[in-house]
């Protein structure tokens, strides 16, 4: 069986209109076939057993710098996963991992994840989760929502892993990143200080 694991793309662009072929149909019907959504859950739990190496139990990683997937909006995980397939996104492990799943494990894995409850982390220093909100919710909230949680075209921040964030964050703002790219991040950090990244990465990792 194939395995799925990607470092999730924390602010992408829109995605639901790239996705094609059989896993978003197959994702479509479980969403509206119950008997088909409980069959993707085990199927998708299979999978997530191999991924818990690096993305935790449940899609809640005990790593730092590896992505939380609990939580995410299928759609758009699905689309990260075909970033890989096609080339949008690299990473060699990643590419030929995804290549190698079933449309039904795609679809199965990204639903599996979410269904599962993200993990809250709790605050470490108010003052600076406090200067993160401020910033969120000048800037951020217009993609990923006032609460965090993103849509099926833009990811969900809410319990997010701080270092994971801030890392993303200063990719985008420092460019070079040849992984990955998205203009419109570039041109939303690039008037970010270090700060103002780990204060907004400190308070997504709050939210519910």
């Amino acid at each position: 069986m194939g395995a799925f694991l990607f470092l999730l793309a924390l602010c992408a662009g829109p995605a639901v209109a790239e996705v094609s072929g059989e896993p978003l149909a197959q994702l479509k019907r479980m969403e509206s076939d119950p008997a088909l959504s409980a069959t993707a859950l085990r199927l998708g739990a299979k999978v997530a057993a191999v991924c818990a190496n690096c993305h935790g139990a449940n899609g809640n990683s005990t790593k730092p710098d590896t992505p939380n997937l609990a939580g995410q909006n299928p759609r758009y995980l699905l689309e990260q996963m075909q970033k890989f397939a096609d080339g949008r996104r690299r990473n060699e492990f990643m590419e030929g991992m995804i290549k190698a799943m079933k449309p039904d494990e795609r679809a199965s894995a990204v639903w599996f994840y979410a269904q599962q409850r993200v993990a809250r982390r709790p605050a470490g220093d108010p003052a600076r989760t406090a200067r993160g909100k401020t910033y969120f919710e000048q800037v951020c909230f217009r993609c990923h929502g006032s609460d965090g949680h993103g849509n099926e075209n833009f990811a969900r921040l809410a319990g997010q892993q701080p270092a994971y964030v801030a890392q993303a964050l200063r990719r985008y703002r420092d460019g070079g990143d040849r992984k990955r790219s998205d203009p419109l991040m570039a041109t939303t950090t690039k008037g970010m200080t270090n700060a103002d990244i780990d204060a907004v990465a400190a308070y997504v990792a709050e939210l519910p």
